[in-house]
C-alpha cells in the first residue's frame, strides 16, 4: 500500500478494514458472509421478495446431477468462499458432470479464512446452493450495484461493466449519483485495473429504495458493502461483503483513503 499499517490508531479505510478483519468478531458477520444463512437475515430485515429464488441447498456434490437440477438457467455457488460458482444456462450442454462435481468437491474442502484471513469465513459450514439465474430479456446477467456503507450509512455505489474482459471498467458514484472523486480499482489477472469508464452508468430508477435497503442491512456493522442486482426495476439481494478487496487495494488519491476512513467509527474492544 506504500505506507506503514497502523492498527493501534487506524485512520485510512484500508487500515480500518484490516482492524475489522482482526478484531470485530461479532457472530452476525459469519451469518451474513454465509451465502445460505444470510438469506434468513435478508428475509427478516427487508423481506423474502428481495431474495433470488432458491433451487437447492446441499452438502453432497452428487446432488449436482442432470436429474436433480432444473430445466432452466441456474447458478451453482459455494456458500463459504469467494469465486466458487458456475453458471449453467442449459444443463443439456454440460459435457462433463464429474468435472463439475470435482470443482465443487475441492471447494467444499477448503476454508477461505486460511487464504484471506477474513475471520467471518472461518466457521462457515461449507454447503452448495443452487439459485435461479437472473437474466435480462437479451439473456445477459443483470447489472449489479454495490453499495458502500459506513456505520449503517450508504454513501457510495460501485458499478461494473464488461466483466471478464480486459475492458472491465468500474464507475463510482455518491448517493446523489454524482461521480465520486476517487478511484478504488481491483487488479485483474491480466494486470489491468478496473478504472472508471468515460460512459456514465444510468441512474437506477429505484436508487432510493436500494439505498434504504442497504441502510437496513448494514445497520449492525461499522463497514459493509451491500450488493444488489437490478432486473427490470426489481431489486434482488446479491451478498454482503465486509472486506472489499480484503483492504489491499489503494484508494486514489490517497486523501480519499483517509476521508473514507473517517466515515467509520470502529467499535470498542
Amino acid at each position: 500500500m506504500g505506507y506503514k499499517l497502523n492498527l493501534k490508531s487506524p485512520k485510512t479505510l484500508n487500515e480500518k478494514i484490516q482492524w475489522i478483519k482482526l478484531y470485530d468478531r461479532i457472530p452476525l458477520r459469519t451469518k451474513c458472509a454465509d451465502k445460505v444463512a444470510v438469506r434468513e437475515y435478508v428475509k427478516e430485515i427487508i423481506g423474502e421478495e428481495y431474495l433470488v429464488p432458491l433451487v437447492m441447498i446441499t452438502e453432497d456434490v452428487n446432488d449436482l446431477s442432470y436429474s436433480y437440477l432444473p430445466d432452466k438457467p441456474f447458478i451453482i455457488k459455494t456458500n463459504h468462499d469467494s469465486g466458487g460458482y458456475k453458471i449453467i444456462r442449459d444443463k443439456n450442454e454440460v459435457q462433463d458432470w464429474n468435472k463439475l462435481r470435482n470443482f465443487f468437491s475441492k471447494r467444499l474442502k477448503t476454508n477461505y479464512f486460511h487464504k484471506s484471513k477474513e475471520w467471518q469465513y472461518k466457521d462457515i459450514v461449507p454447503k452448495i446452493l443452487v439459485e435461479d439465474l437472473l437474466q435480462t430479456k437479451t439473456g445477459n446477467i443483470p447489472e449489479d450495484f454495490k453499495v458502500q456503507c459506513f456505520n449503517g450509512n450508504p454513501e457510495f455505489i460501485q458499478t461494473d461493466a464488461n466483466r471478464g474482459s480486459r475492458e472491465h471498467t468500474r464507475n463510482w458514484y455518491d448517493k446523489n449519483w454524482e461521480r465520486a472523486e476517487f478511484v478504488w480499482a481491483t487488479k485483474l489477472k491480466t494486470g489491468e485495473e478496473t478504472l472508471p469508464s468515460l460512459n456514465e452508468t444510468p441512474k437506477p430508477s429505484v436508487l432510493e429504495e436500494m439505498l434504504e435497503l442497504a441502510e437496513m442491512l448494514s445497520k449492525p456493522f461499522c463497514y459493509a458493502r451491500i450488493d444488489f442486482y437490478l432486473l427490470e426495476d426489481k431489486i434482488y439481494f446479491g451478498e454482503i461483503t465486509f472486506s472489499h478487496d480484503s483492504g489491499f487495494r489503494p484508494v486514489v488519491p490517497f486523501e480519499w483513503d483517509r476521508k473514507l476512513g473517517e466515515m467509520i467509527t470502529l467499535p470498542k474492544t
